[in-house]
């Protein structure tokens, strides 16, 4: 018994000694939870919205207010103009729009009925029905408040609208987050993998005293995974538009643009990931973390950027998916050219430079 208490004593200290097992056994959990708890919820805040108000009388601002009030919706924009309606959801620079018709208050009070308008971007359904059914219940407050004392009901009626996806169909919002996830996937995890194992294996360290400068050894692990990537990406995408009827509304030639930009990026990813590690184990659960659970959760695929706190909408910046969800949205489902969707470019392109840079100079390092 007395061999047996050392011998388990014996697994405690190599456990304790392993700060990668320990980060598996608490890191992980502890991350996993605070991640979701935070991140997993139907309620939203500060969504933006904006107003339209033909009326422009005290009751028309009340209902304003109320909305604001509510803690739900963040007043972004007040449009002049019916047509910047359009031009507003199609630059995602907000979720809804209320329309507030001529003589709202004459209709409520003399009519006791009032007619509203909610535009909602539907080209993320779960995010519009959860914003329409925030906006009827408090639309409902509020006319509930005017209610006479003959019990006679002032009725406000919400017709909903839903813009780019008029049938709410969730395979508009699937497809895209799945082409991006599976992009990423393969570009950077396989490539970490693999350098992972040729270093592991030792024959990295070959190549690295090879006459092949640095970069070229990068370009050429990343050569086979581009090609790959692309087949992947024309394979989902034919059966987006063929097998769910996704709509392509925008230029081809513009998303299989960046879509290769985003593979480069996802690719610069998983090469920087396997430069900061020695073996396949490392890589894998580095992939895990750094890759896939922040792009599920941080990247607006499944939940809703909005309403997580703004530590979290903080860290989703640096999720390279988040922008590219966005540029496939806006070109697929919603017809926006370059001059839309300039700054989620920019960004994806500055961070394959970023990871580039940082992976040349971890090799260079290595070479010394």
């Amino acid at each position: 018994m007395n061999q047996f208490i050392a011998f388990v004593k014996k697994e405690f200290f190599h456990i304790l000694r392993d700060r990668r097992t320990l980060f598996i056994l608490f890191g992980m959990p502890i991350a996993q939870i605070l991640l979701f708890g935070y991140a997993v919820t139907n309620e939203f805040k500060d969504a933006s919205f904006a107003v339209y108000d033909q009326s422009k009388d005290e009751l028309s601002m009340q209902l304003v207010q109320q909305l604001q009030a509510s803690g739900h919706f963040k007043l972004k924009a007040s449009i002049e103009k019916y047509e910047d309606i359009a031009s507003l959801l199609k630059a995602s620079a907000v979720k809804m729009v209320v329309v507030i018709p001529d003589d709202f208050s004459g209709r409520f009070y003399k009519e006791k009925q009032a007619p509203i308008q909610l535009i909602a971007d539907g080209s993320d359904p779960n995010t519009a029905v959860l914003l329409t059914n925030y906006a009827g219940i408090i639309i409902n407050q509020f006319q509930q408040k005017f209610s006479d004392g003959n019990g006679l009901p002032i009725k406000v009626d919400a017709h909903t609208q839903m813009v780019y996806n008029p049938d709410l169909k969730s395979v508009y919002m699937f497809v895209p987050g799945v082409l991006t996830m599976i992009l990423l996937l393969v570009s950077a995890m396989l490539t970490a993998l693999t350098i992972a194992r040729e270093k592991e294996l030792g024959t990295m360290s070959l190549l690295l005293v090879s006459p092949l400068p640095p970069l070229m050894i990068i370009i050429g692990k990343v050569v086979p995974y581009v090609l790959l990537s692309i087949i992947n990406m024309a394979l989902i995408m034919a059966m987006g538009v063929f097998v769910f009827g996704v709509p392509i509304l925008g230029s081809m030639f513009l998303l299989s643009v960046l879509s290769l930009l985003f593979i480069l990026t996802s690719l610069s990813l998983g090469i920087f990931v396997s430069t900061r590690t020695n073996d396949q184990q490392s890589a894998m659960l580095s992939s895990l973390m750094l890759l896939m659970m922040p792009t599920m959760i941080l990247s607006g695929f499944i939940f809703p950027i909005e309403s997580m706190p703004k530590l979290l909408q903080i860290i989703s910046n640096v999720i390279p998916a988040k922008y590219f969800i966005v540029i496939l949205k806006s070109i697929m489902l919603k017809g926006s050219g370059f001059g839309i969707i300039w700054k989620e470019t920019g960004v994806l392109g500055g961070m394959t430079l970023l990871f580039l840079g940082l992976s040349l100079k971890n090799f260079k390092i290595r070479l010394d």
